[in-house]
């Protein structure tokens, strides 16, 4: 199912006024930064999350990784690595060079092995934590609804210049400051974290968001598209249902005004 069939309570005429009308300010929204060039040697790694690894903590670090992380560390799950007992257990592959880490329970465990994996000089394990354990307090200021606080939080992890996680950084401020009104702002952010992971769903959907703030109807619709393009899975969730409901609603109220 498309965005475009989900917001097919909209008749067509409607929704082409709407993206006509749209157009001219269109052009002011795109993301124009080229995306960031990738390191050469891209690394992968992949934690186990099997019965036992699981109950060792793999899916806190698995979590841990993906927000520590630097864009060219690919990281995912994976079944047993046959280390039972001595999880979490992580697989590396570094320039075709793999190895198998036990023991990696922790998130400072997981910057360390970050840091052993891409050197020092790239990825500093204590500015990473620094900036996890910032980014974690600011999302739960934001599900308290301390929106302001959560801003203020993420600037400061911007500051701490991490080499990782800078994707789930400004999509959180993005959400922070769509919060408190700072629609361009939020936008600002939403095409950051797309230029630093142009593959990150959220951000898409938060880009959307922006543009359906701002009236941008038809760009929203195609931020949306993309979220949906890179993650399929997303058309069943309740809030991308409740996205596609808003951006009805609002095509039907330009269409009659």
């Amino acid at each position: 199912m498309s965005v475009a069939v989900a917001v097919s309570g909209v008749t067509t005429a409607a929704h082409r006024r709407c993206c006509l009308a749209s157009a001219p300010r269109r052009s002011q929204h795109r993301c124009r930064r080229p995306a960031p060039p990738r390191a050469s040697g891209a690394v992968e790694v992949r934690v186990c999350t099997s019965r036992t690894c699981a109950r060792q903590g793999a899916r806190e670090v698995l979590a841990a990784l993906a927000g520590l992380a630097p864009p060219r560390v690919d990281v995912g799950s994976c079944g047993c690595l046959g280390r039972c007992g001595a999880g979490p257990n992580v697989a590396a592959s570094v320039a075709g060079s793999a190895a198998v880490f036990g023991h990696v329970g922790t998130a400072g465990r997981a910057a360390q092995l970050l840091e052993h994996l891409l050197g020092a000089a790239e990825f500093d394990a204590s500015a990473g934590l620094a900036a996890l354990a910032a980014r974690e307090k600011a999302e739960l200021a934001l599900e308290k609804g301390n929106a302001d606080e959560a801003e203020a939080l993420l600037n400061e992890v911007i500051g701490l210049n991490a080499s990782g996680g800078l994707h789930l950084v400004y999509s959180s401020r993005s959400k922070a400051r769509l919060a408190i009104g700072n629609i361009s702002g939020a936008l600002e952010d939403a095409e950051e974290a797309i230029r630093v992971a142009p593959k990150f769903h959220q951000a898409h959907l938060l880009r959307g968001d922006a543009l359906l703030a701002m009236g941008e109807y038809c760009a929203a619709e195609d931020a949306y598209a993309k979220a949906l393009d890179l993650h399929p899975s997303i058309r069943r969730s309740k809030s991308f249902k409740a996205r596609l409901e808003r951006l009805r609603e609002e095509l039907v109220s330009a269409a009659n005004p």
